[in-house]
């Protein structure tokens, strides 16, 4: 993928440690570079259980991702929506086969029946990162000196939360905060949770167990690792948590994404940035969280247009939203030009609702990079993500209702500038 790809590294690190109150550590990491995986499992089910169980997950996850590396391959030297499906259904098998190993080994066993793990990983292809996930350890990103969560617990408190049942303060002290609704190997499937991310030098993902995230709040992250080295980061964590109470096993992986001066300067980088730069200003994806902005990018497209190519078509159907990333395009109503846009401009968000004709032609008046976000497949995410969906369908209502307001003032004008002339007109007349 250019000198992007190959300028791009990463460098991990991590610690897992028993913390103050267990006798015996749970949890699993596996930092594998030359792979480019990255693992942190939270075993559960009792002494040797438990530990079994987190082993096996990272294990198995690692054969599977090691014999379809080239999945990984092809996403880092063609990240089309082929290969990101690919990927992701890549790390989604894997943890599929873990969950099935780990609940034979347990059905074959009966001291170990009823073991499971939580489950988090970072996959690296190239310029990408695919996040797969199950229970409640988590991924933080902290990007351009701030932190996002790219992961939701899967927890009955945090589906309390998201259902509005109660609040966070309730949350905090309520008697089901460690109940977990999804974990590898208790079932013999599970659902899993898959996320692409864009990855920029300067990046830098932790992954982490509850026995950290529990001692800490998601804003408290940027301050704990502002100005430490990457190396420092898992012990300065583990540290903290055991200072904090250290009642459950602590693990923290560090990745650094780093890059030379070529992969700073490059243009995948600039639009790796723009993307969610104008994602984030358009009114319909305004409300989602940083997480749930990352998973519609996931599902955008590039095109790009030579000067005088017409990118849309008054009076034909279209079914896509595009925002344009670099270069400039006019909007044209029968023939005449009656809009620019440049960077950060959108068209055809309507498209993303039916298959109507386009109300006007759209043509790049120099050379035009688009970002482009189907309506089918933002569908498939709106069924899989219902939340997400939820606030896009407020959003569009939003923006329906902005549009109505707009019209019938400009009709309310009309009719008065109407009713001017039509008083007037007897006097023209005279």
């Amino acid at each position: 993928m250019g000198a992007f790809a190959v300028a791009l590294t990463t460098e991990a690190f991590g610690l897992t440690d028993v913390g103050r109150k267990r006798q015996h550590n749970e949890d699993a990491m596996m930092v594998d570079a030359s792979l480019g995986l990255f693992m942190v499992a939270d075993g559960m089910g009792g002494h040797a259980a438990g530990e079994v169980a987190s082993a096996r997950a990272t294990e198995v996850v690692k054969q599977h991702i090691a014999a379809n590396r080239h999945l990984l391959k092809d996403l880092a030297n063609n990240p089309t929506a082929d290969s990101r499906s690919a990927a992701a259904a890549l790390v989604e098998v894997a943890v599929q086969r873990a969950c099935a190993d780990i609940y034979r080994a347990a059905m074959t066993d009966a001291s170990k029946r009823g073991m499971g793990t939580t489950f988090v990983c970072l996959a690296v292809g190239g310029n990408k990162g695919v996040i797969g996930h199950v229970g409640d350890s988590r991924v933080y990103l902290v990007r351009h000196s701030q932190c996002h969560r790219l992961t939701e617990d899967h927890t009955l408190v945090a589906a309390q939360l998201k259902a509005g049942t109660i609040t966070k303060e309730q949350a905090a002290t309520s008697q089901y905060r460690n109940v977990i609704t999804r974990a590898v190997g208790i079932q013999e499937s599970v659902q899993v949770d898959t996320l692409i991310v864009d990855l920029m030098p300067g990046d830098v993902f932790l992954l982490c167990s509850d026995g950290l995230h529990g001692y800490m709040e998601d804003e408290e992250l940027l301050p704990l690792v502002a100005n430490l080295q990457p190396g420092d980061m898992p012990r300065k964590l583990v540290e903290m948590a055991n200072e904090r109470g250290g009642k459950d096993n602590i693990t923290a992986v560090v990745v650094k994404v780093a890059g030379d001066s070529a992969a700073l300067a490059s243009e995948e980088t600039s639009e790796a940035q723009s993307r969610m730069e104008a994602l984030r200003k358009i009114p319909l994806f305004r409300h989602l969280t940083y997480k749930e902005q990352t998973a519609v990018l996931s599902i955008a497209t590039t095109r790009t247009y030579p000067a005088g190519r017409e990118i849309v078509v008054e009076g034909q159907p279209g079914e896509e939203l595009f925002v344009v990333i670099r270069g400039r395009v006019a909007i044209e109503k029968n023939g005449v030009e009656i809009a620019e846009l440049r960077s950060g401009g959108h068209f055809g968000e309507m498209g993303l609702i039916d298959n109507a004709p386009r109300s006007a032609t759209v043509r790049a008046t120099e050379p035009t990079r688009t970002m482009v976000i189907a309506r089918s497949d933002l569908m498939g995410l709106m069924k899989r993500e219902a939340i997400l969906a939820v606030k896009m369908l407020w959003s569009f209502v939003q923006v329906l209702s902005d549009r109505l307001r707009a019209t019938n003032s400009e009709l309310s004008e009309a009719r008065q500038e109407l009713a001017v002339a039509q008083a007037i007109q007897p006097f023209a007349e005279d």
